[in-house]
């Protein structure tokens, strides 16, 4: 598979396309044949969903990561499939174009394959979904084979998966030194499974690329470099709000510093009487 990137036309564009459906697991592997890159961006809620839709971005992700962005939590183990079936749907309903995919969370796969398709089941169902995301190598290659056979689609994801973290002994790069083959292993083997593409997570970027090289399938890279197909970020690190960030996000504005600044404005506002003025007020 090259890796030379081609200029797909505007009809075609993943990012920036012109169309009136909704963004395919086809549309996907047709730019991992043109070389195209393309961003991804996690989606919790209707409001900055519409925006993204917007803006082009060609994939949302309604992350697990809700469970710290959203809820609160510290790791995103706690978070519950009830807690994030809304959120997805909210996601669902405000876009046009995104293709919606839903991570399924801690506990509610791993048991089995049966038990996975049962979770999908609730997000292709209740939350509208249009694929879904499961962590883990071989181990849930069997899970994949399931939902797949069962008409929905998977994205994989290896590397650093932030579900195991405990086992992982924290929040670590992974597929250094010999772990790499184990790495690539997992990867082929998850593509032989039926995964529509695979998320590498904290990895060396050279190992990333070549998994990326010997897939048919697209990979979608945080963390690991710029030889990824596409690449993914949380979008409150990408926009400024989240207090702590990890080495590989790049926070593309300060909107934290703008919310408070606008917050100030709005309390000193209201302590002084400035706000409600005149044009915000009805009469009778």
């Amino acid at each position: 598979m090259s890796t030379t990137a081609q200029t797909p036309s505007a009809g075609n564009a993943l990012y920036g396309g012109v169309t009136n459906r909704r963004v395919t697991i086809r549309d996907l592997a047709r730019a991992k044949e043109r070389g195209e890159r393309w961003p991804m961006l996690t989606a919790y809620d209707a409001l900055t969903s519409r925006i993204f839709d917007e803006a082009g971005i060609p994939v949302l992700l309604v992350g697990d990561s809700a469970a710290n962005v959203v809820y609160g939590y510290e790791s995103t183990v706690p978070v519950t499939v009830d807690e994030l079936v809304p959120l997805s749907a909210a996601v669902a309903r405000s876009t046009k174009r995104s293709l919606i995919v839903a991570d399924l969370p801690f506990g509610s796969y791993q048991g089995s394959p049966q038990q996975a398709l049962e979770t999908a089941s609730r997000f292709m169902k209740e939350g509208n979904a249009q694929a879904v995301k499961l962590e883990g190598g071989h181990s849930v290659a069997p899970q994949v084979e399931m939902l797949v056979s069962a008409g929905i689609p998977v994205m994989a994801h290896v590397g650093l998966t932030p579900q195991s973290v405990n086992t992982l002994g924290g929040y670590r790069v992974q597929g250094r030194g010999e772990a790499a083959a184990a790495l690539l292993k997992d990867a082929k083997e998850l593509e032989r499974a039926g995964a529509f593409a695979l998320v590498l997570e904290a990895v060396p970027a050279d190992l990333a690329a070549q998994v990326t090289e010997q897939l048919s399938i697209p990979t979608v890279g945080i963390g690991a470099g710029a030889g990824t197909d596409a690449q993914v970020l949380v979008w409150q690190d990408m926009a400024g709000l989240s207090p702590r960030v990890a080495k590989f996000v790049k926070t593309y504005a300060n909107l934290g510093e703008t919310l408070r600044d606008a917050a100030s404005t709005y309390a000193d506002e209201v302590v002084n009487g400035a706000f409600p003025a005149e044009e915000h007020t009805y009469k009778s």
